[in-house]
């Protein structure tokens, strides 16, 4: 009876050491290597960059960038959504390993919480109304009885509190998600978004004829991608992943697949 337990517990041992050497090895490579995993984590109510597909998916620009360099680089990456205003304190806590968020690297904010990449896409700032607002033709036209809003975290929100604290509109309303935004505008609650030009180009091209971009684009900015700050390792790692993608016309191929 001893000698058949202890069978049994050897045999329990066993399996639970072959567990324990899956779960914490991450993939194996044909050659017995190890693959890191790392975690990648994005807002995705940013269209093109960072979104949803029809099952709940992350997709987007970010994502398909980031998975190349990642293939290029001999890593994997898993990606979490969450609020904005999480991503970089996420980060900070060791509890996410890449932003990929289409963030403004240029930040002099952010740059001192996280280290960022080379940039890998240059944007502006871009004023929506509905596609029947005839009032307001660019920035200049906001007045102080207007709602303007932007989401959060973003330099269209430090845009839309400046347009507040100097009087220039009645209330800078700052939320969650663009597509929240954007429900609000076609809903007349608020005049105006201030938000990405590319973001704002994707959401027309999916809703025709319901809002516009007006005026000329404002406060130029470059994305990065975005680690832990001393993070040197995986930043090298995106660094020389990204440059590749750009030397071999992969990341041409995306601009043309996510933007034209």
């Amino acid at each position: 009876m001893k000698e058949s337990v202890k069978k049994i517990l050897a045999v329990a041992l066993i399996a639970a050491l072959a567990f324990a050497m899956v779960a914490c090895g991450g993939d194996n490579t044909a050659d017995g290597g190890d693959i890191p995993t790392y975690t990648a984590v994005t807002e995705a109510t940013f269209p093109p960059f960072d979104t949803v597909d029809e099952n709940g998916n992350i997709i987007g620009f970010d994502m398909d960038l980031m998975n190349a360099i990642a293939e290029d680089q001999g890593f994997k990456v898993e990606y979490v959504d969450m609020e904005f205003d999480s991503l970089i304190p996420a980060v900070e806590a060791g509890n996410a390993d890449i932003i990929t968020a289409g963030m403004n690297a240029d930040d002099p904010e952010r740059q001192a919480k996280v280290d960022f990449s080379n940039t890998y896409y240059d944007s502006a700032l871009v004023v929506v109304v509905k596609n029947d607002n005839e009032d307001i033709t660019s920035i200049d036209d906001l007045t102080p009885d207007m709602k303007v809003a932007s989401q959060i975290g973003t330099t269209g929100a430090d845009q839309v509190d400046e347009l507040f604290a100097n009087g220039k509109i009645a209330e800078s309303v700052i939320l969650n998600g663009f597509d929240t935004c954007m429900l609000q505008l076609i809903n007349g609650d608020i005049a105006a978004v201030i938000i990405d030009k590319p973001v704002a180009q994707a959401y027309m091209n999916k809703q025709p004829d319901k809002v516009k971009m007006v005026g000329e684009p404002l406060n130029a900015e470059s994305y990065g991608f975005a680690v832990q700050k001393g993070n040197s390792e995986l930043l090298e790692k995106i660094n020389t992943g990204l440059q590749n993608m750009i030397d071999n016309g992969t990341y041409d191929a995306l601009v043309e697949e996510w933007f034209n």
